[in-house]
């Protein structure tokens, strides 16, 4: 507006000293009058306006069309700068369906049972019986496998006293079953449940996850887990890496377990935190925070819901529970790995195609307001009238929502090349048909 009252003025005043042919058909404030309207339709922000939201909606949609769930279109601006990624374990990495491998009962020392001792009265099918009448008021998945494998082994089914159940997320559960106190979890959580010696020390070396099972404050036995791999987890840090970015995996299995998933994936054992509790994921994406990195948080597990709320950009998968999905800004609906390189493909896009139709809107501006204000017109005799100013603003805006929707065919064109170009084995020696072997790696007690 200021910039049409300059045009109008100058016009006004000097048009006829500049361009005398032009104002013998007029007066001077009628030149003054058309070129200050020219300058105003000109510079109507339309395709600056559009330049944004048209591109954030294609993305949006586009998103929703692979089952990413995009909780507004900022989440596409902060994913398409992220620079640290940091991964669950169980669950995000993993399938997080582990299943019960083997069940061992604690050994007897000298044959006396006393608090502190090892004792052999508790059979494999016993310890499985008691787990799984405390897991029976868990949700878990761990929970789930200790209650599978009781059902699979005909198992006496038995159920925790009405209001002893307690459970503490990273550590274990504990209720009253008949007249006995069983606590099921870490090793730590059992020690604070009356278990004093270090039961099994060999435990750290079965490359397993485990649950302890105590009786009264005697260990009865430990329970041993396996979990598999995502088939597209190698895939996805190996593409993730390539962009530059640092990938994290926290996890609250031990360290060996922790490793052992992280090596096979491509995750540098450096960037490994193992035995994390939920509230120190959290603290853990805060300090990468202090050190200026735009932090993505990916987990699945209502212990990964705090530190999904604080990341920058909380990815949930979408076979999660639903504390998980509720504070994220991403899920993947369709609960693979995968979809979050297609997610981070799209943000990228998206702001690339918003970043042209900015640039497409400035230049227009940049280059049709002098022509308008009338600076052609004492050179060439050029003038832009408001008709041919209007068209002219009007094809800047089709351009950009042209450039919007082409985002589409250029996103499709790139998965169509991809999924052309996938390999068939995922994860060197996994095949993707369903009779080949998978391989297994541990799950961790309490980790989500």
């Amino acid at each position: 507006m200021a910039l049409s009252s300059a045009t109008f003025m100058f016009w006004s005043i000097f048009g006829s000293q500049f361009v005398p042919a032009a104002i013998q058909q007029g007066s001077a404030m009628s030149l003054a009058l058309q070129l200050s309207c020219s300058v105003l339709v000109i510079a109507c922000p339309c395709a600056l306006g559009l330049a944004t939201p048209t591109a954030v909606l294609v993305g949006t949609s586009l998103g929703a069309t692979r089952g990413l769930l995009l909780r507004g279109g900022d989440v596409l601006e902060k994913f398409a700068e992220v620079d640290a990624i940091v991964f669950d374990k169980t669950g995000t990495l993993t399938i997080g369906k582990p299943v019960v491998t083997k069940v061992i009962a604690s050994h007897s020392e000298g044959g006396v049972n006393t608090k502190d001792s090892w004792n052999n009265e508790w059979t494999e099918g016993d310890i499985l019986s008691l787990a799984a009448g405390v897991e029976s008021n868990t949700n878990h998945p761990l929970g789930k496998a200790i209650m599978e494998a009781a059902q699979a082994a005909n198992c006496i089914n038995m159920k925790a006293k009405d209001g002893s159940f307690m459970e503490e997320p990273g550590s274990g559960a504990v209720a009253t079953i008949g007249e006995k106190q069983v606590s099921v979890g870490t090793v730590d959580w059992i020690r604070r449940h009356g278990v004093v010696r270090d039961p099994f020390p060999e435990a750290e070396s079965f490359g397993q996850s485990v649950a302890y099972v105590a009786v009264d404050g005697t260990l009865a036995g430990l329970i041993c887990f396996e979990d598999k791999i995502r088939e597209d987890s190698h895939q996805v840090i190996s593409a993730l890496s390539k962009q530059g970015i640092s990938v994290y995996m926290l996890s609250g299995d031990k360290e060996s377990a922790a490793m052992d998933v992280a090596s096979v994936v491509g995750i540098q054992l450096d960037k490994v935190i193992s035995e994390v509790k939920p509230h120190e994921k959290k603290k853990f994406i805060s300090e990468l925070q202090k050190e200026h990195k735009l932090v993505a948080m990916v987990g699945d597990g209502i212990n990964d819901a705090a530190a999904l709320a604080l990341a920058d950009v909380g990815i949930a998968m979408g076979g999660g529970v639903g504390a998980a999905t509720d504070v994220s800004s991403v899920v993947l609906m369709g609960n693979r790995l995968s979809q979050l390189v297609d997610a981070l493909e799209l943000s990228k896009e998206t702001m690339r195609t918003v970043k042209q139709n900015l640039w497409w809107a400035f230049l227009y501006n940049i280059v049709g307001l002098p022509v308008a204000a009338g600076a052609l017109l004492p050179v060439t005799g050029t003038m832009l009238t408001p008709s041919i100013a209007g068209a002219l603003m009007g094809f800047s805006s089709v351009s950009v929502m042209a450039n919007s929707l082409l985002l589409r065919a250029r996103m499709s064109s790139r998965h169509h090349v991809q999924s052309r170009e996938k390999p068939h084995n995922t994860i060197s020696g996994v095949s993707d048909g369903a009779d080949e072997v998978e391989q297994s790696y541990p799950s961790k007690w309490r980790s989500t």
